[in-house]
Formats: structure tokens, C-alpha cells, sequence
């Protein structure tokens, strides 16, 4: 099984994911943002599993303090796109990727234990 958590390091809710997958003993990769960015391609294949309003974090510091004008160009598809591979620390996160289809966005340790099965 490959998995892959995309983030951020300092990332509050990344860090709770991170712990809980260390304390289950459970091997991952982890994908920083901020280092290695997103792609179009990758963004496209996670909207095969989740929606786009999903991925993008309209409650988060970044998106709060962009401006008004760049937030009306994200008015579709691929302009949210766009805006999370300039930005992606407007993407939800963490996400989770197991075999390259998204699992999870956000963290919640019942959706984990559930689909590590450990509950």
C-alpha cells in the first residue's frame, strides 16, 4: 500500500494526522507544499475521488487574506486550480492518498480508524 500525505509541516491539523499515523505504526510519505508544490495533473486526479469546494479551504488564514479581485477569479474550475498550485497552502489539508485515490481531506481519527480499519 503507497501512501502519501500532502501538507504542510507547521500545519496544526497536519500534525495531529502525522502523530496518529506514527502512533499507529502505519509507513507513509509525506509531501510538504510548500517545498514540492502541487500539480494541475495531481489536482485533477484527486477531483476524480473529492470535489473541488473540498479541496479548497475557504475558512483558512490564506484564503481570508487574499484579495477580494483574486478571490472573484475563482469563480470556476480551472481557475481554483490554478489558484491552489500558486498557492497551495489554500488547498484543505492534510490530504491522504493511498494507491493514488484520495482518502481523506482533513483529519479526523475516526475516518483514519476506519479506513485503516482499526476500529
Amino acid at each position: 500500500m503507497k501512501i502519501v500525505m500532502y501538507g504542510i509541516p507547521n500545519c496544526e491539523t497536519v500534525k495531529k494526522a502525522r502523530l496518529w499515523l506514527d502512533a499507529q505504526g502505519i509507513q507513509y510519505q509525506f509531501h510538504d507544499f510548500k517545498k514540492a508544490g502541487v500539480s494541475q495533473a495531481i489536482l485533477g486526479n484527486w477531483l476524480q475521488d473529492v470535489a473541488l469546494d473540498t479541496l479548497l479551504n475557504r475558512r483558512g488564514t490564506t484564503w481570508r487574506t487574499l484579495s477580494d479581485e483574486v478571490k472573484a477569479t475563482a469563480a470556476d474550475k480551472e481557475s481554483m486550480l490554478k489558484l491552489m498550485v500558486d498557492s497551495p497552502s489554500v488547498i484543505k489539508r492534510p490530504v491522504l492518498v493511498v494507491n493514488d485515490r484520495v482518502q481523506a481531506v482533513g483529519f479526523s481519527a475516526d475516518v483514519y480508524d476506519a479506513f485503516f480499519n482499526l476500529s
